[in-house]
């Protein structure tokens, strides 16, 4: 009987043995295990920073945008209006030469009119 209960404590030793190892892995198991919740936390405030990061620059990027296209519109405006400059120049450019060679035949006619003028009245003189 003495040898039964030797083995029977030597394997009560041995399954407390065996429990403890259990109890220790279980442990370490249980602090990997919470470290990766840790980081899965960690993970989440770093994802939620780079989404708000991300809508931050996506508003930039609308505002640019909304800049630029208004900028394009002042431009076109612009352009418009230099084409109307640059065709209100040309008009007057012609107007200009019109009234330069209508005032050269109003010179030239006064001349034959000063000539003839002159002409009357030396006739005139004479008679």
């Amino acid at each position: 009987m003495k040898a039964l209960a030797n083995q029977t404590a030597k394997a009560t030793d041995e399954i407390q043995s065996k429990v403890q190892e259990i109890q220790q892995t279980t442990g370490g198991a249980q602090k990997a295990i919470g470290s990766i919740g840790q980081t899965i936390g960690r993970m989440s405030e770093i994802a939620t920073t780079i989404a708000a990061a991300i809508e931050e620059q996506a508003a930039a990027t609308r505002e640019i945008a909304s800049s630029v296209s208004q900028a394009a519109q002042g431009t076109e405006e612009v352009s418009r209006n230099i084409a109307g400059v640059s065709t209100a120049v040309s008009e007057t450019g012609s107007a200009a030469s019109h009234v330069h060679g209508t005032s050269e035949e109003l010179a030239a006619e006064a001349e034959r009119l000063r000539s003839e003028v002159r002409s009357f009245i030396a006739t005139v003189r004479a008679a």
